[in-house]
């Protein structure tokens, strides 16, 4: 009968008391609702990084794919016909203008040589037998002894005999020159390449293939593109004197760099491509450059003197123009539009925008917008908090986390 009379009463506060917790369930994602969907709260500072802007003189630079030329590229080949007696070279050499590097057998070339020598001293002796004559002929002309006739064809004899000795002469040269071609020297400095004849092949006088190949890399030349829109602005600044010019092998640009100056500006515009061909000269001391390898070149065309620049990684892009965030003295930033000119991978130079000493936010800018709250911390940081945001708390993580912001 005792429970008959409470049970009412037990079950009102039960229910009373699961009204309670529902009511305490909804009011608490509520809270948190109101507390993201709101205005961020004093406490809410986005830590970033900063830098100022600097002045400095900035190079304008153009940038294009070019392939490597040896400044000679010489076929060695024979330019008489005959069997190779002698190789005087080994692959891969370094010669000097003027070195030996084969030799055809020459017996037949001197035995033509020594054939015209004889010929040449037979005539000169019939020469002077007819010189001789002709001096009689003439002392003894118009006497009864001797017609005018006689002597006039002596002088004939004589004309006809010098021309032969001419003749003989050159004869004399051709062979001379044909026993010289039987030693093959090098017409210029460079390094040979792989042998194509080897000792005992005959080779013939105006064949297309050769013994050797020889190339000049010290100097090297190399010869690269630019769109033909440059042309212009290449032009005017090489008025001004020799354009600065470097070249990196292709790679992933660590390689080993050389610098020079443009040395020739192609004469017509390429009309396929619509780029202007250029070429320059290296040193190539260290026999870096090869021939036939890309690099990839870097025209300097002008400097701007005191630019305004920022790293690369402080300027975001927007729908319609790029911006920065600009650290203001109550440590909140500002969205600023900047119009930007020269880049490359460490800088970019702000035409319009900014002024020299202004701090711009350099990393933590995507989690930022107009007149958001920041603090400035140090870089490393400002790393480990990327860290904790990622579950990555590797140094390699932290490099990720840097770069994605």
């Amino acid at each position: 009968m005792t429970d008959q009379k409470h049970g009412p009463r037990l079950a009102r506060a039960l229910l009373l008391s699961l009204l309670g917790a529902t009511a305490l369930t909804l009011m608490v994602p509520q809270a948190h609702a109101q507390k993201r969907g709101g205005k961020a709260m004093p406490n809410d500072v986005t830590p970033v990084t900063v830098v100022p802007v600097t002045k400095q003189d900035v190079p304008v630079v153009l940038t294009g794919i070019g392939t490597v030329q040896a400044s000679n590229t010489v076929t060695i080949s024979p330019m008489v016909t005959g069997p190779i007696v002698s190789i005087n070279f080994t692959e891969g050499q370094t010669v000097k203008k003027g070195d030996v590097l084969a030799v055809i057998d020459p017996r037949t070339y001197q035995a033509t040589l020594d054939e015209d020598r004889g010929k040449l001293a037979q005539d000169q002796a019939t020469l002077a037998g007819a010189l001789r004559d002709l001096t009689r002929y003439r002392q003894l002309s118009g006497t009864s002894y001797i017609s005018k006739q006689t002597a006039e064809d002596e002088q004939a004899t004589v004309d006809e005999t010098k021309a032969l000795i001419i003749q003989d002469k050159a004869a004399i040269a051709l062979a001379q020159t044909n026993l010289d071609y039987c030693t093959i020297t090098a017409p210029v400095d460079g390094r040979l390449g792989v042998r194509d004849v080897d000792i005992g092949n005959i080779v013939s006088a105006g064949s297309s293939s050769g013994i050797v190949t020889l190339t000049t890399i010290q100097p090297i030349g190399v010869v690269f593109t630019l769109p033909q829109q440059d042309l212009p602005q290449i032009i005017d600044a090489s008025k001004a004197g020799a354009l600065p010019l470097s070249v990196v092998p292709e790679g992933d640009g660590s390689g080993p760099e050389e610098t020079g100056t443009l040395s020739v500006i192609d004469n017509q515009v390429d009309s396929s491509t619509g780029t202007v061909k250029l070429k320059a000269y290296f040193p190539n001391a260290d026999e870096h450059l090869w021939p036939g390898g890309f690099v990839t070149a870097h025209l300097t065309v002008q400097v701007l003197k005191d630019a305004l620049t920022v790293p690369p990684a402080a300027v975001q892009t927007g729908p319609t123009q790029s911006f920065v965030y600009v650290l203001q003295a109550n440590n909140t930033v500002k969205q600023v539009s900047v119009t930007l000119g020269q880049q490359n991978e460490k800088l970019a130079v702000i035409q319009n925008g900014l002024a020299a000493g202004d701090k711009v936010v350099l990393e933590g800018g995507s989690r930022l917008s107009d007149g958001s709250k920041v603090k400035v911390v140090t870089p490393k940081a400002t790393t480990g908090q990327a860290d904790q945001q990622t579950g990555d708390a590797s140094p390699k993580g932290a490099d990720k986390a840097a770069t994605a912001q």
